[in-house]
């Protein structure tokens, strides 16, 4: 693992490309609600969807719902860490599993505890954001590791600022895999770029294929390429979607 900046070869026509959303396609915010892509990344997007022959996919920990309300409805939007993937133009699904009581009741207890954190509810998944109390950090991961939520089928997942409680199959990497094995992704190069812990499953996903893979930012990664930041992935994109 390493932390040199080592830039991705070009993308190609050939190559089935997965974007996470926050802190790759759009800057992280305090507020995740002010959160949207930069103008004119949309036709950046859906121009590149047309040279891919649709396989490009946002694949983002955002409830399903959220996303599409962020990227263009003509793309493949995977939300929820892979539970909830959304065909281009399929409108989110009005019905979705919740979290258990038990779980919710729980993180909603340990946040509680903690001034300055709040939960956001993703569908099933959890989220426990910290940003505005970040000292607390270290006394939120021991509370959620005693939790005991592995028998509710639960894991807990630490990110930028945040503590996700998510169920077992919420997972980028398997749902990165099953993408592959359906038209229009099969046959073709998987190249996943992320910035976060999330990502890394679906770094080990697209590496196992022989894919390429790209973290955005510092830090250790299973990644074998690195972009300094969303600039640069705003940059890497135009270049396949020739703007």
């Amino acid at each position: 693992m390493t932390e040199q900046i080592i830039a991705p070869p070009p993308l190609t026509a050939g190559d089935a490309l997965f974007l996470d959303f926050d802190g790759t396609l759009a800057g992280l915010q305090d507020d995740p609600d002010t959160v949207f892509l930069a103008a004119g990344m949309d036709n950046v997007l859906e121009a590149i969807g047309r040279r891919l022959e649709g396989a490009l996919a946002i694949l983002s920990g955002r409830d399903a719902g959220d996303l599409a309300r962020r990227v263009p409805g003509g793309l493949w939007r995977i939300g929820n860490h892979g539970l909830i993937p959304l065909a281009p133009n399929a409108d989110p699904p009005e019905d979705r599993v919740a979290a258990p009581d038990a779980v919710r009741g729980v993180i909603e207890k340990i946040s509680a505890m903690f001034h300055g954190t709040r939960v956001e509810t993703k569908g099933p998944v959890l989220a426990l954001h910290y940003r505005q109390a970040p000292g607390a950090v270290d006394d939120l991961g021991n509370a959620l590791a005693e939790a005991g939520l592995s028998g509710a089928g639960y894991r807990i997942q630490h990110g930028k600022f945040v503590f996700e409680a998510k169920p077992e199959d919420a997972n980028k990497g398997r749902a990165l895999a099953r993408m592959m094995q359906e038209v229009p992704f099969s046959g073709r190069r998987p190249v996943m770029i992320g910035d976060d812990t999330t990502d890394e499953d679906a770094f080990r996903a697209a590496n196992s294929l022989g894919g390429l893979t790209v973290k955005v930012g510092a830090g250790d990664t299973v990644a074998r390429y690195r972009l300094k930041d969303v600039d640069a992935v705003h940059a890497y994109l135009k270049e396949l979607a020739g703007t």
